[in-house]
C-alpha cells in the first residue's frame, strides 16, 4: 500500500538525509581518481542544515502518520534538531580523519547519515516495531562506523563488542515487546498502555524489566554499560563522540516516550527502578573514571556518570522533568562533542589517548587547551557553562516534585551533588596537565578549518545555552507537553 503524500510530507528531515546518503555515494563514484573528496563532506553537512530547515518547519505539529507508527510532534522535532546539531559537528570534525578514511570517505559520510536516520525515527516511534526497526537501523550503522579504521585492532575489536552487545540487548528488548504483544494483541505504545493500565501482573513487569534493560544499554546505564569503555576506546574518536552524544539523547529519548505513554498508569514502579539505576549509574562511573589514565576511556565512564545525572530528570517523572533532560541532552550535545573533538585535535601527539600526552597542551595551542578546559569545567558542572544550567535543572526537577508525584527527592539530589564534586578531581586533573606540566615539544598542534568551526560552535553552545536556558526549557517543557498520545 502506497503511503499518503501528506505522510511522506511529514518525514522529510529523514527522506532528505536518505537522499543525501545516497547521492553522497553517486556522486563519489563519478569522481575522477585522485580528485580530493573534501567536497562529499560539505555536501553532507549541507544534508544535515537542509534537514534541520524541514525539522524546524514541522515543529508546530503534531500528528499520527502511517496508522501510528510514526509520531511527529515537538518532542520529537527537539531531539531531531539536537541529532542533526550533533550529526553536523562530528561530520566537521571528520576533516582529520579524510586521510585515515582512504577511499572509503563517501561511505563513512552515508553511514553516518543513514545512523542519523535511524535515531530521528527512534524518537518518533509510535509503536514497538518501527522503534525496533529505527534502533537496529542505528546499531548497525554505529557498529560498522566503529570499525571504519579496520587496520586498527582496537577499532575492530571495539566494533565486534558493540555489535555483540548490542544483539544481545535488542534480543531482551524484542522478548519484552513480544511479552506485551501476547498479553495484549497491540504493539502501539498508546494501545498497549490502555490495555495494561494499573496492571501490576508479573509479565507486565518482566516486559518492563526487559525494555529497560534494551534501552539501559541504548543510555549506558549501569550495569548495562560494560560496552562503554572499550568501544569509547578503540573507535575513531569523532565516531566515539558520535556515540556518546547523538545515540545516547535517542536513547533517552524513546525511553521517555515509552514510560509516558505506554508504563504512565505505573510510575510508582519505574520510579523506584531508575532512582536506583541512577545511583549506580552516577556513582560507579565516576568512581572509575578516578582510576582512567587514558582519556577516551576516563571520558567514556564520565558519559555513563553523565547518564545517571540525566536519569534524575527521568525519575522525577513529570512534564518539567522531561523538559529538563531533554535540556540536559542539548547541553551534553555541545559539552561532550567539545571534549572529544578537542581530543582528536591532539591526537596525533597523544596517539595512545594517555591523559600525560596532553602535557602543555596550552603552550602548543592556546585555543585547543581553552576549548577542552571549557569543555570538562562544563561536564564538572561550573558555571556559567551550560553543563551547570543543565544538572541544575535535573536536579530542580527532582526537588518540586508535588505530592502527587512522591514528594521532593532530595536524597537523590544530594547523591547527584556529591558525585559532581568527585567528577571535578579528575576533570582538573587534565587541565592541570595542559596548564601546569612543560610541554614535551615546541611542535604546535594545527586545526583544519572545518575542525576549528566545529570547536567553536560547541563552545558557543556551551557558553551561549546558560543565558538563554530558561527560553529553552520553556520551549523542551511545552514540547513534552504536546507529545501525542
Amino acid at each position: 500500500m502506497i503511503p499518503p503524500a501528506t505522510d511522506l510530507l511529514y518525514l522529510a528531515p529523514e527522506l532528505i538525509l536518505v537522499l543525501g546518503a545516497f547521492l553522497v555515494v553517486l556522486i563519489d563514484l563519478g569522481l575522477p581518481d585522485g580528485r580530493s573528496r573534501r567536497p562529499l563532506l560539505y555536501f553532507a553537512v549541507a544534508c544535515c542544515v537542509v534537514a534541520g530547515v524541514a525539522t524546524l518547519a514541522l515543529l508546530g505539529q503534531s500528528r499520527v502518520i502511517f496508522n501510528g507508527m510514526v509520531l511527529v510532534d515537538p518532542f520529537a522535532g527537539f531531539f531531531k534538531l539536537m541529532f542533526l546539531t550533533a550529526t553536523a559537528l562530528v561530520l566537521l570534525a571528520s576533516e582529520l580523519y579524510v586521510d585515515q578514511l582512504r577511499r572509503y570517505e563517501a561511505e563513512y559520510y552515508s553511514v553516518l547519515l543513514l545512523g542519523t536516520v535511524g535515531l530521528m525515527l527512534l524518537a518518533s516511534s509510535g509503536e514497538f516495531l518501527t522503534l525496533f526497526l529505527a534502533l537496529e537501523l542505528s546499531s548497525l550503522s554505529n557498529a560498522f562506523l566503529a570499525c571504519w579504521l579496520k587496520h586498527s585492532r582496537k577499532a575492530t575489536e571495539a566494533a565486534l563488542k558493540y555489535f555483540l552487545i548490542s544483539v544481545l540487548s535488542s534480543a531482551v528488548l524484542l522478548y519484552g515487546v513480544a511479552l506485551l504483544y501476547g498479553l495484549t494483541g497491540q504493539t502501539s505504545l498508546a494501545g498497549v498502555a490502555q490495555l495494561i493500565r494499573g496492571e501490576l501482573s508479573l509479565p507486565v513487569l518482566l516486559a518492563l524489566a526487559m525494555l529497560v534493560a534494551g534501552f539501559g544499554f541504548k543510555i549506558s546505564a549501569v550495569p548495562f554499560q560494560m560496552w562503554t569503555p572499550d568501544v569509547y576506546e578503540g573507535a575513531p574518536t569523532t565516531v566515539t563522540g558520535y556515540l556518546s552524544v547523538a545515540s545516547k539523547a535517542a536513547g533517552f529519548a524513546v525511553l521517555l516516550r515509552v514510560l509516558e505513554l505506554t508504563f504512565g498508569s505505573l510510575t510508582g514502579v519505574w520510579v523506584v527502578v531508575f532512582a536506583a539505576i541512577a545511583v549506580l549509574t552516577m556513582t560507579i562511573g565516576n568512581l572509575l573514571a578516578l582510576a582512567q589514565s587514558n582519556i577516551k576511556r576516563m571520558l567514556a565512564y564520565s558519559s555513563i556518570a553523565q547518564a545517571g545525572y540525566a536519569l534524575v530528570g527521568v525519575v522525577a517523572a513529570t512534564t518539567f522533568g522531561a523538559s529538563a533532560v531533554a535540556f540536559y541532552l542539548l547541553a551534553y550535545t555541545f559539552t561532550q562533542l567539545g571534549a572529544f573533538l578537542a581530543v582528536v585535535s591532539d591526537v596525533r601527539f597523544a596517539p595512545d589517548d594517555t591523559i600525560e600526552g596532553y602535557s602543555g597542551l596550552h603552550f602548543r595551542n592556546p585555543w585547543l587547551a581553552a576549548t577542552l578546559a571549557v569543555s570538562l569545567l562544563s561536564l564538572g558542572g561550573l558555571p556559567p557553562f551550560a553543563g551547570f544550567f543543565s544538572k541544575l535543572y535535573v536536579f530542580w526537577a527532582a526537588i518540586v516534585r508535588g505530592p502527587q508525584e512522591g514528594g521532593p527527592l532530595y536524597w537523590l539530589v544530594l547523591i547527584g551533588v556529591i558525585n559532581s564534586a568527585i567528577s571535578l578531581y579528575y576533570y582538573a586533573k587534565i587541565i592541570r596537565q595542559m596548564y601546569l606540566v612543560a610541554p614535551p615539544t615546541d611542535k604546535p598542534v594545527v586545526i583544519p578549518g572545518a575542525h576549528g568551526l566545529a570547536l567553536a560552535l560547541c563552545v558557543l553552545g556551551m557558553v551561549a545555552l546558560g543565558p538563554f536556558a530558561g527560553a529553552v526549557i520553556a520551549g523542551a517543557e511545552q514540547a513534552a507537553r504536546l507529545m501525542v498520545r
